[in-house]
């Protein structure tokens, strides 16, 4: 099952087109049948979020947090867990890149969805980053 969940009032978006985008991601990642909740807020809220799962102050583009499921909750239907993206953060990025921000969202749910699956760019030696440019180029982001 995928989700997507707007809960910021900055910017429309277009919560159909996400999910679909978020169903060929899960195709093309190592996520065993699971599905995800995509979940789009503001700034202030990111920074919450940072502050308080992470110790971190300031705002970030993406967040991920795994479900940790046990048995029963995953006979309802496994999920990976949440990617949550700051769209005031995304569309500055996308202006410092010179991307569309529809691109670079796609380009952060797909980011958020490795996390999910246990990748870590901070501790992988690059490998999540290989595998994120190979992925871009086969999802046309």
């Amino acid at each position: 099952m995928i989700e997507v969940v707007n809960r910021q009032r900055k910017l429309p978006m277009d919560c159909g087109r996400w999910e679909a985008f978020a169903g060929k991601v899960l195709k093309v990642v190592p996520a065993e049948g699971a599905g995800v909740a995509i979940v789009f807020v503001s700034d202030r809220a990111m920074r919450e979020l940072n502050r308080r799962w992470r110790g971190k102050r300031g705002t970030t583009d993406v967040l991920s947090f795994p479900a940790g499921q046990d048995e029963f909750e995953r006979a309802a239907g496994a999920t990976l867990g949440d990617v949550v993206i700051s769209v005031e953060r995304a569309g500055a990025q996308a202006a410092e890149h010179g991307l569309s921000f529809e691109r670079e969202v796609a380009q952060l749910i797909l980011h958020g969805v490795l996390h999910l699956c246990g990748y870590d760019h901070e501790r992988d030696g690059g490998e999540m980053n290989a595998l994120e440019l190979r992925l871009r180029r086969r999802l046309g982001i």
